[in-house]
């Protein structure tokens, strides 16, 4: 069944199989964690989201999952054409250029999904027609980490797109680019959990509780730094002494 599929077709389904265990499998195991096993340890019992709340992200992010998968699907193919400056060993060119364009590939993301997630937010029709399925989530009650991938398919593509075009900027090994795609179904997970883990300068799930109830602050993806440079960050600390 699988060898008379186009190649295209077979990197796509590669793709949304694995995708779909890694967000089941990694939502699941979180909620498992902190909802059952460190119950009240973390997230108080009233702010624990109801199943209903989770169920309709789980369906929100599996319609969306085949569309999600389609950009993989197009970076690998460009990448088997010789399309963007991929590599597919770190020997090709040592580990010291590597560690290098690795960083600089991250710095592309960072500000690329910054500036993404801002317009989405800025533009009203973006926000209306595709960011506001996420938004709907803007209380610490009705986020979990199955909302990470709940956004309406063309949103989640354009937010991952930074990735795609590092790959024209950066020389790029070709594996950790895969693996960074899919870690981003971990990492948004993590960041809809409300827990804050006060790891600076990492924009975990305390800064992005705050920017699903204010949506003006913290855009930001991996780290505080974009926020902080073009000031929209407010720190989860700061707030806390607010409201004592």
């Amino acid at each position: 069944m699988w060898a008379p599929l186009p190649h295209v077709v077979q990197g796509w389904l590669r793709i949304y199989i694995a995708a779909t265990l890694l967000y089941f499998v990694s939502g699941a195991a979180w909620c498992f964690y902190i909802y059952h096993l460190k119950r009240n340890v973390y997230v108080p019992k009233d702010a624990i989201p109801s199943r209903k709340a989770m169920y309709l992200q789980i369906y929100v992010a599996m319609k969306a999952m085949p569309w999600y998968c389609a950009l993989p699907t197009i970076s690998e193919y460009m990448v088997e054409h010789g399309w963007t400056r991929c590599y597919a060993q770190i020997s090709d060119i040592g580990w010291a250029s590597y560690i290098w364009n690795l960083g600089l590939y991250l710095v592309i993301v960072e500000f690329g999904i910054y500036w993404m997630h801002r317009e989405l937010h800025d533009i009203k029709p973006l926000y209306k027609y595709l960011h506001a399925t996420h938004h709907i989530y803007n209380k610490q009650n009705t986020l979990s980490p199955f909302a990470g991938l709940a956004f309406h398919p063309l949103d989640g593509i354009l937010q991952a797109v930074p990735h795609l075009i590092a790959l024209f900027l950066v020389p790029t090994h070709f594996t950790t680019h895969i693996v960074l795609l899919f870690l981003e179904a971990i990492w948004t997970a993590n960041i809809h959990d409300c827990i804050h883990g006060k790891l600076w300068p990492v924009m975990g799930a305390g800064y992005h509780t705050i920017h699903h109830t204010t949506y003006r602050h913290n855009y930001g993806h991996y780290t505080v730094w974009m926020d902080w440079m073009f000031g929209t960050l407010r720190d989860p600390l700061e707030e806390e002494a607010k409201n004592i």
